[in-house]
């Protein structure tokens, strides 16, 4: 979060109703239309993040993930050579 002194500008052009149905919401919280606005934006860009870079797994699936990092499956023949694929790939020479 960006400390009380550092601060920047955000100007958007709205319809008259949106801005009508805004400055309702916010009179009905007992808040300004800035903060009632900075409020919800920050809800919905944390939440748009969330969702990105979130993975959610049921509990089955996440008790598999678990099991499969405490005891990774043999490497197969097919897996070395991916291995050292990649490697190739991203050891300079």
């Amino acid at each position: 979060m960006p400390s009380a002194s550092s601060t920047a500008r955000l100007e958007a052009r709205i319809s008259t109703d949106l801005h009508a149905l805004l400055k309702r919401a916010a009179e009905i919280q007992g808040r300004t239309m800035t903060d009632f606005v900075v409020t919800a934006v920050t809800e919905a860009a944390q939440q748009a993040i969330e969702q990105a870079e979130v993975i959610r797994l049921s509990q089955a699936d996440s008790q598999r993930f678990a099991e499969t990092l405490l005891s990774p499956p043999q490497k197969t023949p097919a897996m070395e050579r991916a291995f050292a694929r990649h490697q190739a790939l991203v050891t300079p020479e």
